[in-house]
């Protein structure tokens, strides 16, 4: 099998990473490598540009790939999207000059510009426009009189600002997906499956807690978990353990409502894998 990973970029040592959280134990590719084998599964990684993975996917020279969605839709190759894979977020903005009285996508009609994605910024924008071509330091063209306008990735919006611009619309929501052709083999499945509860896991903690059997009812409405949550009988009278698995996200928040309600002994641990 053989999954095409991106060579440079911000994407690359992510989707390595995740090749080793998946267990598959990919060799590490040296500065110059194409390809490299994964030593516990017969899994191949090729690597190229982040660009041209939906190609190869759909012209079946690997079996699945990861690369950034933007790209996907961009690219409008006849893949299949298998799993988002939680890394790599970013959105794509239409943005214009601080100073341009621009409020909305629908006052860029008859504008131009500046992008290198030219079918999102078609499908996406509602009305006609002049489109220029532009990659790499898009956020100059309005400055340099290029554009009035850009369609472009932004990751914290610091860029944005550095160059005087600001954001009118969040055209699409992008992170790192696998993709596979549009009817995917047996093992590109699988292999989304376990990518699949490797993504879950990160997201998720297993709690562990000591409580008073009186302060059950309140700890377990603070913590649900993916059904209910184990309550174990300890072997000092009257208390219990109770443990869950917790959304990471909401830890800040849950520790102290949990202490306040009587909880003790509070541990939290990574999840390595999780199935539903």
């Amino acid at each position: 099998m053989r999954i095409a990973v991106p060579s440079k970029g911000r994407l690359r040592e992510p989707a390595i990473q995740l090749l080793h959280d998946a267990g598959l134990g990919p060799e590490t590719p040296g500065d110059r490598a194409l390809a490299f084998p994964c030593r516990n599964a017969p899994l191949e990684a090729l690597l190229v540009r982040a660009d041209d993975v939906p190609e190869y996917v759909q012209d079946g020279v690997v079996d699945c790939g990861i690369t950034g969605l933007d790209i996907v839709r961009e690219r409008g190759a006849a893949v299949r999207e298998l799993v988002r894979l939680g890394f790599g977020a970013c959105t794509l903005e239409a943005a214009v000059p601080d100073e341009s009285r621009v409020r909305s996508p629908g006052d860029l009609r008859g504008a131009r510009v500046a992008t290198s994605f030219h079918r999102l910024a078609r499908e996406l924008l509602p009305v006609p426009m002049e489109l220029v071509d532009v990659h790499g330091s898009v956020e100059l063209a309005p400055r340099l009189g290029l554009a009035d306008a850009i369609v472009d990735l932004v990751s914290s919006g610091s860029t944005l600002r550095t160059n005087g611009l600001r954001s009118i619309a969040t055209l699409l929501e992008s992170e790192a997906v696998l993709i596979g052709p549009e009817e995917p083999p047996p093992d590109a499945l699988r292999l989304a499956g376990v990518f699949r509860s490797v993504v879950d896991a990160r997201g998720t903690r297993y709690l562990m807690l000591n409580a008073p059997e009186a302060a059950l009812d309140a700890i377990c409405s603070l913590v649900p978990g993916s059904r209910a949550p184990s309550v174990l009988p300890l072997a000092e009278p009257g208390m219990v353990a109770v443990h869950s698995l917790v959304p990471a996200a909401d830890v800040w928040r849950l520790l102290p409502e949990l202490e306040a309600a009587g909880a003790s002994s509070i541990l939290l641990v990574p999840v390595e894998r999780m199935l539903a």
